[in-house]
């Protein structure tokens, strides 16, 4: 007798593996995330001690050298001591002396610092420096006018330390007669070594019809020019024996707008 065919029957997968897999892959996963946060804690937690370890032994090589210092200043104690007091004491004067060098960086630097905050700028008035004709007028410093370091005077001529634009005025005031003659002018003059000075500024007044001995009249200029570093820029007249040095009369400045 024939009996009829019946394929088996598959058995079902088990799927408890996989989950089990996954399971352990996120524990791995959160362990070593958890290890690394560690180590880089304590890395951090060990350079401190360290930084902290190493600071305490400054201070206490720097109390041991004040300590041996203290007993080389005495004269009991340098003798009987085995201590080296001369190369202590040189130590000690290598230390002063650096101390000093780098407090005087810093107070430059401070003034340096200062002086950019401070604005660029010159005001001098007239100075009588001779009886005789002189080519360029010669000016001095007032104190309630500072002239700003990037500024410097010599010979009558400012000089601009820092290029920029700048405007630059000067005031002439001079006396005149009566006698007929070509005008008095007052000239603002661009220094170049190189080459002729360059006229910047002009200005001219005729004499005066008065009959007083001295008329006093008086020429203002001023304008704004682009200078670059080591620009020199000066005053002449046509006859600087007339020139008025009274106060507020005669005064040459300059300061920079940008």
């Amino acid at each position: 007798m024939n009996e009829p065919y019946s394929p088996t029957t598959p058995r079902p997968i088990s799927t408890s593996s996989p989950n089990i897999m996954k399971i352990f892959m996120c524990f791995l996963t959160v362990l070593i995330i958890a290890q690394t946060i560690g180590t880089v804690l304590y890395s951090l937690y060990l350079q401190m001690k360290l930084d902290k370890l190493e600071q305490e032994l400054s201070l206490q090589e720097d109390y041991l050298f004040l300590r041996r210092l203290q007993k080389c200043q005495k004269p009991e104690g340098a003798g009987a001591s085995l201590l080296d007091c001369k190369e202590i004491i040189k130590r000690f004067q290598d230390l002063l002396v650096k101390d000093a060098e780098v407090s005087k960086d810093s107070a430059t630097f401070e003034m340096q610092k200062d002086d950019r905050h401070q604005p660029i700028s010159a005001h001098l008035v007239g100075l009588k420096n001779s009886t005789k004709p002189v080519s360029v007028l010669h000016w001095q410093e007032t104190g309630y006018a500072p002239r700003s370091n990037l500024i410097s005077y010599t010979g009558g001529k400012l000089k601009v330390n820092e290029a920029g634009r700048y405007y630059i005025y000067s005031q002439v005031s001079f006396c005149t007669t009566p006698a007929p003659g070509a005008p008095y002018t007052v000239f603002i003059y661009l220094n170049l070594p190189s080459e002729f000075d360059r006229l910047l500024l002009k200005g001219q007044d005729t004499h005066s019809t008065s009959s007083a001995y001295c008329a006093l009249q008086s020429t203002h200029l001023g304008g704004v020019f682009e200078l670059r570093q080591g620009d020199m820029v000066f005053v002449n007249v046509t006859d600087s024996t007339k020139v008025n040095y009274d106060p507020g009369n005669t005064y040459f400045g300059m300061f920079k707008l940008y």
